[in-house]
Parts: C-alpha cells; structure tokens; sequence
C-alpha cells in the first residue's frame, strides 16, 4: 500500500512529500505525559526544550521567548509531544500533513476530554488519510462539540490549500514553521536520543516554538480566522455529513 492516502502528502506545484506514516504501537515515550494530569504549560519556558536540540543546550545568548529546531538534526517530534501531551486549557491547530499515530493518539485523548477546548483544522486536498477518518467517525458517534471540539476539513478563504503548520497551546505557547506531522517531515529518531540509524529519513524542514505574548495572541486569533474560513468553504454535502447548520445565503 502507498504511504500516502490519495492526494495526502501533495504541496503547492504538484510535488509529492513523502508522507510514511508513523506507527508506534509501543508504550509511549518518555515526552509524552498525557496520562499525568500534573504536567502541564502553566510554567512552561523554551528552557524545557532544550534537551531535543543536538547540543542539549542552548547558547548562553539564545532567545528567552523564541527557538527554531531542524528536523534532521533535532528531537522535533519529541519536543511536539511533550508540548501537546501537556495540553490541559485549549488547543488551536491548523494542520497541512497529517500524519503521525502517536501524535493523532495525543490529540485524540484531548478530543474527548470536556476540559480541553480544541479548534482543529485540517486541509481538504489531504483528507483522505486515516486520521482525519478518525476525527470524522468520533463527530458522527460522539457529536465532538459537546465536548467542546470543533473541527473542519476545508480550505483556505480564497479556496486554496490551508497551508498553515502550526498551533497555539494552552494560550501560552505557539508553534509554526514548514513541518508536516509525518516521520520523514519530523524527522522522527529510529535511535534513542540521536538522528540517523537505518530507515531514518528526514525532509529539509524548520519548527519554530514561541511564547512571545503578542505572537502567541495573534497567531491564535489567525488559526480561528483560518477555521472560520474552511468553514465557509464547506459544500452543503460536507455541512451535512458534519451535522453543521447550513450558511445563510449559502
């Protein structure tokens, strides 16, 4: 079977990314701490990340409120869980390649946790994979809005692709750069604690995480704009497989 499902994997110009899935099925490691419900973003500082950089440390004049990992080189799809898998407040994401199990499962716990509230969208040229499925079957069973989960596969205002990589955490920390969520866009390790080893691929990409306030806020008022948008894109077919109300004038 492809790695990749339908047009999944597709950027802008028709260039395929490899989009190989990633598939765990293993306790989760370490980064993840969904099931602790005392870890969380309440004190988080880039400081925490510093141990998924190569180096394990930071240089002694790097940014207090800004950082930039490679994938190829640094922990991304380590530092990603451990940021996610903390989520107790809110999340607000917005998706191109999506694609990593492990990360799905994170997200999936806080779908259905009322305490969590979650705006996710993904991009409609890349809906055709298992984990947008999943997103799909939990709405129709579990009517995800009462659990205060709002998600829409769509595009962007103009109908374009939806784009954006990147979320906003807890309100607190954001993250966005060029990184689909699949093992070869993360870059994610086949060896402990280091890249390389056999099978290890990684594409040439950058994830930046920040808590700078102002950027936190506006990068977050922009993933709802974004959803909204996809929203507004949405056929009269797909708001009823939704179960949304139909647009006025629509």
């Amino acid at each position: 079977m492809p790695a990749c499902f339908g047009r999944r994997g597709s950027e802008p110009g028709g260039t395929r990314v490899a989009h190989s899935p990633i598939s765990h099925g293993q306790t989760p490691s370490a980064s993840n701490v969904t099931s602790d419900p005392t870890q969380n973003l309440q004190t988080f500082e880039l400081l925490d990340l510093q141990q998924y950089t190569q180096e394990k440390v930071y240089s002694p004049d790097a940014s207090k409120l800004f950082h930039l990992f490679f994938v190829g080189r640094d922990n991304v799809h380590g530092l990603l869980k451990h940021i996610l898998s903390r989520v107790r407040l809110s999340l607000y994401l917005n998706m191109f390649g999506y694609d990593d199990d492990e990360l799905n499962e994170i997200l999936m716990a806080k779908v259905m946790d009322p305490h969590v509230t979650m705006l996710i969208t993904l991009d409609k040229s890349q809906a055709g994979g298992k984990h947008e499925k999943l997103l799909l079957d939990a709405d129709r069973h579990q009517a995800l809005a009462q659990f205060n989960t709002h998600f829409v596969i769509g595009q962007s205002a103009t109908r374009q692709i939806s784009h954006t990589k990147g979320f906003v955490a807890d309100g607190k920390v954001g993250a966005e750069g060029s990184t689909n969520w699949s093992a070869s866009g993360e870059g994610t390790f086949v060896l402990p604690e280091r890249a390389g080893g056999p099978g290890f691929r990684a594409q040439n990409n950058t994830q930046t995480i920040f808590t700078d306030p102002d950027s936190v806020r506006r990068f977050q008022t922009e993933l709802i704009a974004e959803h909204m948008a996809a929203q507004n894109c949405a056929t009269p077919r797909e708001l009823k497989q939704r179960k949304l109300p139909p647009r006025r004038g629509g």
